[in-house]
């Protein structure tokens, strides 16, 4: 079969038109902005459907260098460190602390699904795991690291069904969110806790419009700082503890120091400036990820596998609607939250970023649920989540 390799410039074209039919679609199809379907994936998904489609045929199949995909997806969690603010993390430590309980219990919950219906038709139940938090809230990063692991141990097909499921992950979370938020809000009547949070919106857009001077080129420049000390600041984590750190930590934890610092010296920190630059690199990113996904996997699943993956969806959202969105507070901000929620408990932080990203575009802003998910999504719950998977993988084994 012939493969259409595109190199990283073709790539990010690629990912730029993808995002553009994304929004096209989304404004020609009304159930996507109704539900709050980010724009790049629908964009993304669309070209993986016709990747897979000439992938089945025999034709060909298309693949791509990620090289920028990784580089745009520092460069926006970078600028969610420059959202961070003391006040805020004074404000939001209550957040963190109940969101980490909840993605903890997510991942006990999923993995003891995942393990329960694969051993209770006849499957090695090891592989339950696979299907579980290696997937759901490990993502695909997490699924190719265990499923070389538990190859290795003689555990057939781990790697094709962790990677499988960690792809059906990230479509469906990027799916359930906004409907999930959309209904919270909906339903109970919330509104964002800004005055004429619609007004605010649009004049903080019409602002970044327009931000072609010199805060512009301020704002990029403390943005590249803080990425590359990032990256040596994440080194010397690694180094310290001993644990391996996803690769934009140390370039947010860089970024919210010198937002501080910033503040406390000029009080006058080019965050709209920031915004654009992190809006531009979630779109390409997001779409660079959907359209590299290779959904033909997904065929290749065993009744098993697709009927707990069905479960883990139907679970993730009554865990979502009925006790996320309760716990946070029941109002605006745990509906955006309980997107983001689902987002990085069923794929990505990015997906859960993206996911939130839509929702407070129709409803407004939400800076702690900003704050507060990828904090969890990105920093403690891979920590954790990879200390339940190996206490639970040993206890099987």
């Amino acid at each position: 079969m012939t493969e259409i390799s595109l190199n990283m410039y073709h790539a990010v074209a690629l990912a730029a038109g993808l995002y553009w039919l994304g929004n096209l679609l989304c404004h020609k199809i009304p159930i996507f902005n109704k539900y709050c379907i980010p724009a790049p994936l629908v964009g993304g998904v669309c070209f993986s459907l016709l990747n897979t489609i000439i992938h089945s045929m025999g034709i060909a199949y298309i693949t791509f260098d990620d090289t920028l995909q990784t580089v745009f997806m520092n460069i926006f969690f970078t600028t969610v460190g420059f959202s961070v603010s003391l006040p805020l993390l004074k404000k939001g430590g209550k957040a963190v602390f109940l969101m980490l309980i909840l993605g903890i219990s997510m991942t006990v919950i999923q993995n003891l699904l995942g393990v329960g219906l694969i051993g209770a038709m006849d499957v090695d139940p090891r592989l339950g795991l696979c299907v579980g938090s290696i997937a759901m809230i490990g993502g695909p990063g997490t699924a190719a690291s265990y499923g070389e692991l538990m190859d290795g141990m003689g555990i057939t097909g781990a790697s094709v069904v962790g990677l499988a499921s960690a792809t059906f992950g990230l479509v469906a979370g990027s799916i359930m969110g906004g409907p999930t938020a959309r209904r919270c809000i909906e339903k109970y009547g919330l509104h964002c806790p800004a005055k004429n949070a619609g007004a605010q919106v649009a004049e903080v857009e019409d602002e970044k419009v327009e931000s072609t001077n010199p805060r512009f080129v301020k704002s990029f420049m403390f943005l590249m700082f803080a990425l590359g000390v990032g990256n040596w600041v994440g080194a010397q984590l690694t180094a310290l503890t001993g644990l391996t750190f996803p690769g934009y930590i140390g370039a947010m934890i860089a970024a919210a120091i010198m937002r501080n610092i910033v503040d406390a010296i000029y009080h006058d920190f080019p965050l709209a400036e920031v915004d654009v630059v992190g809006n531009m690199s979630l779109n390409l990113f997001l779409a660079m990820a959907m359209a590299g996904l290779q959904l033909w996997l997904l065929v290749d699943l065993a009744l098993p596998m697709i009927v707990t993956l069905a479960a883990q969806v139907i679970v993730m959202f009554l865990f979502a609607y009925f006790i996320v969105f309760k716990v946070m507070g029941k109002d605006y901000d745990s509906a955006v939250m309980t997107a983001g929620f689902i987002g990085f408990a069923m794929g990505a932080t990015s997906n859960a970023m993206a996911n939130m990203q839509a929702v407070t575009k129709k409803y407004g802003p939400s800076p702690v649920a900003f704050f507060t998910i990828p904090m969890v999504g990105s920093l403690f719950i891979d920590f954790l989540n990879a200390l339940i998977i190996t206490g639970m993988l040993n206890f099987l084994s």
